[in-house]
This record gives C-alpha cells, sequence and structure tokens, in this order.
C-alpha cells in the first residue's frame, strides 16, 4: 500500500524516533509498504517519520542508481533502530546536492563527512556494525538525520536557509505541486 508522506511543517518531522522491539505490531507489513510508496515517489530512501511514525527505521533502495553506480544495483535494505556511532573525522567532507520527499521542490547543497560507523538490527532484528563510505555514507547521514529530528536543510548556512524561507512557508501551508501522495501540515 502507498502510504503519503509528510511534508516539511508535519511535527513527526520534529521529534526524535525511538527504537523499537521485535514485537513491534505491523513491521511485517510496514516494511513492504514503505518500499512500495518509496518506489511510487521514485525515491532512493525513506524514514519512517516521513509516513508519520516516530519509529527508528529507515529503507534504503540504491538500485536505481545501478546505471551510473553498478556497486549499488540490487542494493535494498531495512535499517532498524539505526545510530550513527562514529563519524571518521580523518575522512574527507564533501558538498553535493541533496533534496528530499519531504520538501518537494527544495534542492540545496549539504556538506557531509564521506566515512562513518553505523549500527542498526535488520529486518531479521540481527546485529550489524559497520564503516560505510561514499554515497551509501551520504544518504544514510541523510536518512538517520530524520530518525533525530533533522531535516538537511538543517546542515545548510542561514543565508540559504534565509533564501528559502518563502519556499519553506509555501510546503508548511500545504502549496506545492509533487507527482507522489502527501500529507501536508495545512492543506
Amino acid at each position: 500500500m502507498i502510504l503519503p508522506i509528510y511534508t516539511y511543517g508535519q511535527p513527526v518531522l520534529r521529534k526524535v524516533s525511538e527504537d523499537i522491539t521485535p514485537d513491534y505490531s505491523g513491521l511485517d507489513e510496514l516494511i513492504p509498504n514503505m518500499f512500495e510508496t518509496l518506489t511510487a515517489s521514485e525515491g532512493i530512501g525513506l524514514a519512517a517519520p516521513q509516513i508519520g511514525k516516530n519509529i527508528r527505521l529507515a529503507i534504503i533502495d540504491l538500485d536505481p542508481l545501478g546505471e551510473d553506480m553498478p556497486e549499488y544495483k540490487g542494493f535494498r535494505k531495512v535499517y532498524i533502530n539505526p545510530h550513527i556511532v562514529e563519524i571518521d573525522e580523518s575522512s574527507p567532507t564533501e558538498t553535493s546536492e541533496e533534496g528530499c520527499l519531504s520538501l518537494p521542490g527544495i534542492h540545496e547543497k549539504v556538506t557531509r563527512h564521506t566515512r562513518i560507523r553505523v549500527q542498526y538490527v535488520d529486518e531479521k532484528f540481527e546485529p550489524h556494525d559497520e564503516w560505510i563510505e561514499g554515497y551509501l555514507s551520504r544518504v544514510m547521514q541523510h536518512e538517520f538525520d530524520h530518525l533525530d529530528a533533522k531535516m538537511f536543510i538543517d546542515h545548510i548556512s542561514p543565508l540559504r536557509k534565509q533564501l528559502i524561507k518563502s519556499k519553506l512557508k509555501a510546503l508548511q501551508q500545504g502549496r506545492y505541486n509533487c507527482k507522489y501522495r502527501t500529507k501536508a501540515a495545512r492543506k
């Protein structure tokens, strides 16, 4: 089932998400619904707050990038209770444009570290502790930020944020166009 994506201004996007346990009700149905929603919206990552759930769950599907980035062909993963536990401060930073399904029509350059250490459990609740590099590191940081009540616009300069203030206000008021199903803060 395709779920609506909550847009900027929805309170759930600014609440820190909580870890879940294997007995979380409806998880077996929620994960495929999130992937279906992600595919329908043509995104590559989706965090539970973006569908109105205040839980530490994110999915990443980099398969659509497989033609240009062969290392991600077939890459579809579920991250439950993910936490970035370490940032390799000696790794270079990289600045690249980011967008977000919760901020339709807004794209800004964001600087992030290129190597991070993450801990999470998969859909079978098996633990993982991994160092992640490159583009996947950027996507994880973006999605896991949602779980910590942050959005990519929190990483841009105050000047850039001031320049997009009217776009953000329009999103809060439900004045935007996009091709996927959304749930605006006000309509």
